[in-house]
C-alpha cells in the first residue's frame, strides 16, 4: 500500500549503531540491539514522530561492501529494496572507528541512488567526538550530523534538517485519506519453529519478497513489521523469529529473539501457527501453541509445504484428527493445508484472519447469555460441594480481546477444567467464537454473610 507518510531509509556497515538509533526514533526497544555484528537482516519498519509530524523509519541489515555468501547478498538486496520505497537516506557510520574506506563505498553507492542522502555519525557520546567526527566532510557532502543514540545528542538537530528537505509530512492524495480512514489494523504474529515456512508464508501474503527467505534454520532474528490492505481492510503481519527448545539456546541472541516472539504475540490481535506439515507436530510445536494459548490470541492453525505432504495423509480429515489428538486445548482453532511455495490457499489465510478476529472481539447480548447459560447448566449441572448443588445464578460479558465472561455462583471454587471446557464447547456452538479463546471468571454471589471470592480461568 502506498503511504501517506514520508520513509527515512536507516543505512550501514554492521555494528555502527543502527537499530539502537531506530529505537531511538521510534520510541522503544524495537529492533535488537547487540555488540555482535550482523543482528538486524530483514527490513524492520517502525513509525517516529517529530514535533508532531509522523514519518516511517526503516532499519536495514549491515551492508557489506563485497557479499560473500547468499545470506549476505540477500541482506543487501533487502538494504536496496528499502532505499528505493525511501524519501531519504540516513547513513549511519562510527564516529568513534572513524572514516573507512568501506565507508565511502557504501556512500558513493548511496549518492547514485540519487536520494537525499544524510550522514548520520553515530557513538558521538562526547564534544571530543562530536568534533572528531566532522573527518567524514571528505565524503563531499555538507549533511554532517554527529548524534549519540544512546544518549539522544543530536537528534533533534538531525531531524530538523530531514525535516526541511523531505518534508516529513507529505500532502495526502485521495485514495491516501481513503485508506487512512480504515479500522485499525488487524495485528497478525507468525509464528512457529525455525525453517516452517513463516517468513515464505509471508512473502506470498504480500506478493514481493517482504522477508529474507533462506535454507538456514532461524535466519529470521528479530521480529519484523509489515503492513498490507485485502479487501480494503489493514493487516500487520509480524514475522516473528523462530522460537527453538530452551535447550538450544545457546547465544544471547537466541534468547533475544524468543523474547522478540514472545513479546510480538503479546502486541497481536490473531497468531498464525505456522507448522512443517512434513514434520507434523512436534514437541516444540505444542510449546509455541502453549505460548499464544497462555497470552489468549485468536488462533489459526496454518499446516505449511502442503504440497511435499499431502501424500504422507489421506485427507484434511486425518490433519484435523491429528490436531484434535495432539492439540486439543486448541480444538477452536481452524485449520488452513497450505503451499508458500506455489501459493496454494494461500490468500485463504486473510478471509481466516478477519473472521477469527470479528470473533475475537464478538459481544453477546446479556439476555441471550443467560438464557443459553441456564440450558447448559440445566442440561449437565457443575460438580456439586460435600452433597449441596452448585448453582450457577446469572452471567456476563465483561470484555473483548477476548471473549470474558463472569459468572456468579454460590461456589466459584467446585468449578474445573473440564466443566469450562464443556461450558465453552456450549458458547462455540451456539455464538460461534471459531478461532478465539473464551476466558472465565466464577464469582461467589454477595451475600450478607460473606465475603465475595472469585476463580478465573
Amino acid at each position: 500500500m502506498s503511504s501517506p507518510l514520508s520513509i527515512a531509509a536507516i543505512v550501514g556497515r554492521p555494528n555502527v549503531g543502527k537499530s539502537t538509533f531506530f529505537n531511538r526514533l521510534i520510541g522503544r526497544r524495537s529492533a535488537l540491539v547487540e555488540k555482535k555484528p550482523g543482528i538486524t537482516r530483514d527490513r524492520n519498519y517502525g513509525k517516529a514522530q517529530y514535533h508532531g509530524f509522523e514519518f516511517i523509519v526503516i532499519d536495514t541489515g549491515g551492508l557489506e561492501p563485497v557479499a560473500e555468501s547468499s545470506l549476505i547478498e540477500k541482506m543487501a538486496m533487502q538494504v536496496q529494496l528499502a532505499v528505493e520505497e525511501a524519501d531519504c537516506v540516513l547513513f549511519v557510520v562510527n564516529a568513534q572507528e572513524g572514516w573507512t574506506p568501506a565507508d565511502e563505498d557504501i556512500f558513493r553507492k548511496l549518492v547514485a541512488t540519487e536520494r537525499p542522502l544524510f550522514v548520520v555519525v553515530n557513538k558521538a557520546d562526547n564534544k571530543r567526538l562530536e568534533n572528531e567526527s566532522m573527518e567524514f566532510h571528505q565524503f563531499g557532502t555538507e549533511k554532517i550530523f554527529p548524534v549519540s543514540s544512546e544518549h539522544n545528542r543530536g537528534i533533534e538537530a538531525l531531524l530538523h534538517k530531514v525535516n526541511q528537505q523531505i518534508p516529513l509530512q507529505q500532502k495526502k492524495t485521495d485514495s491516501e485519506k481513503d485508506l487512512n480512514n480504515l479500522e485499525n489494523p488487524v495485528a497478525v504474529a507468525v509464528v512457529g519453529k525455525p525453517n516452517a515456512g513463516k517468513s515464505s508464508i509471508v512473502n506470498a501474503l504480500l506478493r514481493k519478497e517482504r522477508m529474507i527467505v533462506d535454507t538456514i534454520s532461524g535466519t529470521t532474528r528479530d521480529s519484523v513489521d509489515s503492513l498490507c490492505v485485502y479487501q480494503r481492510k489493514e493487516v500487520l503481519l509480524v514475522d516473528t523469529a523462530g522460537i527453538r527448545r530452551r535447550g538450544k539456546v545457546s547465544q544471547k541472541i537466541e534468547t533475544f529473539s524468543i523474547v522478540s516472539a514472545l513479546r510480538s504475540i503479546e502486541r497481536s490481535d490473531v497468531a498464525l501457527l505456522i507448522i512443517d506439515a512434513k514434520e507434523g507436530i512436534t514437541e516444540q510445536v505444542l510449546k509455541i501453541a502453549g505460548y499464544v494459548n497462555e497470552r489468549k490470541k485468536a488462533l489459526i492453525i496454518v499446516f505449511n509445504k502442503w504440497d511435499l505432504a499431502k501424500k504422507e495423509y489421506n485427507s484434511k480429515k486425518e490433519v484435523e484428527n491429528e490436531i484434535l489428538n495432539k492439540l486439543n486445548f486448541i480444538s477452536f482453532a481452524p485449520l488452513i493445508l497450505v503451499s508458500a511455495k506455489s501459493g496454494q490457499r494461500v490468500h485463504q489465510i486473510f478471509d481466516l484472519i478477519f473472521q477469527v478476529h470479528k470473533q475475537y472481539l464478538r459481544r453477546v447480548k446479556t439476555s441471550d447469555l443467560n438464557t443459553m447459560l441456564q440450558i447448559i447448566v440445566n442440561q449437565h449441572p457443575p460438580p456439586s460441594k460435600s452433597g449441596r448443588p452448585t448453582k450457577v445464578f446469572y452471567g456476563n460479558q465483561v470484555s473483548v480481546s477476548p471473549p470474558t465472561f463472569v459468572f456468579m455462583t454460590n461456589n466459584p471454587d467446585k468449578t474445573n477444567f473440564a466443566y469450562e471446557r464443556y461450558i465453552a464447547n456450549q458458547f462455540r456452538h451456539h455464538f460461534g467464537f471459531e478461532g478465539t479463546p473464551l476466558k472465565f471468571i466464577w464469582r461467589k454471589k454477595k451475600s450478607t454473610h460473606g465475603r465475595k471470592s472469585s476463580k478465573s480461568s
